[in-house]
């Protein structure tokens, strides 16, 4: 999980407790699994008996970090972001331990609250004179947005944000005792300059620290935690956990083996253990379902684990009637996202089950004499239950959630049907 660290750090670890901090923006009233690396690394500083801070960027949020990003981001109002902070810390609670007895408690803290007094004139003459043009225009984040790379270009807003986050971690430094800051690998030129004004301002001997971790990539390169729709959520709401269970599961080998030393709390021995286990039968997938639980089971609950496992038998194994009506709405379109899906009128309803799924606007089957010999031979199923009769009336009393009809042919071919 360490990609850079600055030198004294460890050292400076093994003191005693340290308070360290990690910032996130809240541009959305959701963390994703992309942010999720950042949190285990406040989780483990907790665990070992340091004090985890994490900061919502309620005031740099409205700006925007150039980093990593080739065009500049939509600037948020005051309400959207303190409703997105307020989110995010309800999610983040499930990591953190907010009340924690003892000095090593979580806390969540908004630079807006010490920025929005800050005029510009202020921050000029307080931070903006303590760092060179020339020592900002050699970061590399600045440097991708000037020499090409973004066809935008690079606003002022954006090229002070280094001074901005810089600020905060002297803020937090001088008013919570905060000796390291925490964050992805992205971050590393905003977090030096952090240190540099901090020593700058306060004298060499003032000992601050930066550690990052990787950006997490999957094994063919490209970037963790988009699906083919986009992100994976952490809010239910937007992606449900079957769906979250799901991206953890299909993960390739490789990457399971990486992710869950990053993304669960196991210990060595286990993870090893698992690691031999898996590669002595991979078609098992031993590693990415034991990933797969621990993260669901962390991020949402053990039921909401055990509810993606059950759908995934509505799909892959055997299940009941009773499984299939459990499902909520969503989860119910998740599990059944990539079968054939047709939409009929209500009025409809009442007819046999041969007028209904043989029509054009919802062929199951492509003739009533080839669902005749189907259903004969216990071949066809409605809603998870064996259709005993091929003209048996189907009724609104049959809908899923009130609107859905599920119909299986063979073992593996489903149908679903929305009736409007």
């Amino acid at each position: 999980m360490l990609a850079q660290v600055m030198p004294g750090t460890e050292e400076f670890l093994n003191k005693g407790m340290v308070a360290g901090y990690l910032g996130t923006d809240p541009t959305a009233d959701s963390l994703h699994i992309g942010h999720l690396c950042g949190i285990m690394m406040l989780r483990h500083l907790q665990r070992c008996g340091h004090k985890p801070i994490i900061l919502v960027g309620g005031a740099t949020g409205m700006i925007g970090d150039p980093s990593g990003k080739s065009q500049e981001r939509n600037l948020l109002d005051t309400d959207t972001l303190y409703h997105n902070q307020e989110c995010i810390k309800k999610q983040v609670a499930k990591f953190l331990d907010f009340d924690a007895e003892g000095e090593n408690k979580a806390e969540m803290v908004n630079n807006y609250d010490w920025m929005k007094d800050f005029t510009f004139l202020d921050f000029a003459r307080e931070v903006g004179k303590h760092i060179t043009v020339n020592y900002m225009m050699a970061k590399e984040s600045v440097q991708q947005r000037l020499n090409g790379t973004a066809r935008d270009g690079l606003s002022f807003t954006e090229f002070t944000y280094q001074l901005l986050q810089g600020y905060d971690f002297l803020h937090l430094y001088k008013t919570k005792g905060v000796r390291l800051q925490l964050g992805g690998n992205d971050q590393w030129g905003n977090m030096t300059t952090g240190t540099e004004l901090i020593r700058r301002k306060l004298g060499q001997e003032a000992e601050a620290f930066a550690l990052t971790c990787p950006l997490i990539t999957k094994a063919d390169g490209k970037k963790f935690g988009k699906t083919e729709s986009g992100n994976v959520w952490l809010d239910r709401n937007r992606t449900t956990p079957y769906a979250f269970y799901q991206f953890w599961l299909n993960v390739s080998d490789e990457d399971a083996e990486r992710y869950i030393k990053i993304f669960t709390s196991l210990d060595k021995p286990t993870i090893d253990a698992l690691v031999e286990e898996h590669k002595a039968d991979p078609g098992r997938r031993v590693l990415q379902r034991r990933l797969a639980e621990e993260v669901t089971v962390m991020v949402h609950s053990r039921e909401d684990y055990e509810m993606a496992v059950e759908a995934s038998n509505i799909l892959f194994g055997k299940s009941t009637h009773e499984s299939l009506l459990k499902l909520d709405e969503q989860t119910l379109l998740d599990v059944f996202d990539g079968v054939p899906h047709f939409t009929i009128d209500k009025s409809l309803l009442g007819q046999p089950a041969v007028e209904l799924f043989t029509r054009e606007d919802a062929k199951v089957c492509a003739s009533k004499g080839e669902m005749r010999k189907l259903v004969q031979g216990g071949g066809m199923s409605l809603n998870k239950e064996k259709l005993a009769a091929f003209d048996r009336i189907v009724t609104a009393d049959d809908l899923i959630n009130g609107k859905y009809l599920l119909v299986q042919k063979g073992k593996k071919s489903y149908f679903l049907i929305t009736v409007k």
